[in-house]
């Protein structure tokens, strides 16, 4: 990745056009041929960028650009569409190369697999009494995330979510309708978990006779929430 702090003016052309005036800027060159353009300012998102498959040419400044104090021209141009940024250097501040190698991704916290492991090993988050069946339950239209056997007889079908909004609710109703033909797990009741559940999801779900449970999910964890307790 190359990094270039730079005084420079940025002009794009193609389906759209616009431009930037002179300024200092933070010029971002990466691998795999885009090039994002930087303030100090507005958190993450470059003012303008070029995503690949794109190609960067360094040119001469034309007449017109020296006499304007233009020392270097960037042309990036998209492969596909022939959407082209043009940067003019006036100046350059900083210029440095780094080898960054491969990155393994960013590794999510708190994704739906998560809260689903941690439910099935306290499925007493549920209701007290309650055994795990099987995680993943298969189905004709998709997996239950959870089928927990009740202590009375019949079976709770649970539905994990990390946002709880109307189509988890919609999607747990149709697992219902399907186990509620099994005779083995008859009846069967739901359980919609979610760490949070919107309102108009808690009144479908009271409304088709499903429970809703707001996962903490922190505690779950065993680290202090932060949220205070009565015990």
């Amino acid at each position: 990745m190359r990094l270039v702090i730079a005084r420079c003016s940025v002009d794009y052309t193609g389906r759209l056009n616009a431009h930037l005036p002179l300024a200092t800027r933070l010029l971002m060159h990466k691998s795999d041929g885009s090039l994002l353009v930087h303030s100090d300012g507005g958190s993450y998102k470059p003012l303008n960028w070029m995503s690949p498959p794109c190609t960067l040419t360094v040119e001469e400044p034309d007449a017109e650009s020296r006499a304007a104090g233009v020392i270097e021209h960037w042309r990036v141009t998209h492969a596909k569409s022939g959407d082209a940024l043009l940067v003019r250097i006036y100046e350059v501040l900083h210029d440095s190369a780094h080898e960054l190698g491969i990155d393994p991704g960013l590794q999510k916290d708190g994704v739906e697999a998560d809260l689903q492991r941690l439910l099935a090993e306290q499925v007493d988050v549920i209701g007290d009494g309650l055994t795990l069946v099987r995680r993943e339950f298969p189905t004709a239209i998709g997996p239950v995330d959870l089928l927990l056997r009740a202590p009375g007889g019949g079976t709770i079908a649970v539905e994990v979510k990390r946002r709880g909004d109307i189509d988890g609710v919609e999607q747990l109703t149709r697992y219902l309708e399907l186990l509620g033909r099994d005779p083995h797990l008859a009846p069967v009741s739901g359980v919609f978990a979610a760490q949070e559940i919107k309102p108009q999801a808690k009144v479908l779900a009271a409304d088709r006779g499903i429970r809703c449970v707001t996962l903490d999910y922190e505690g779950m964890k065993g680290v202090e929430s932060g949220i205070p307790r009565l015990f």
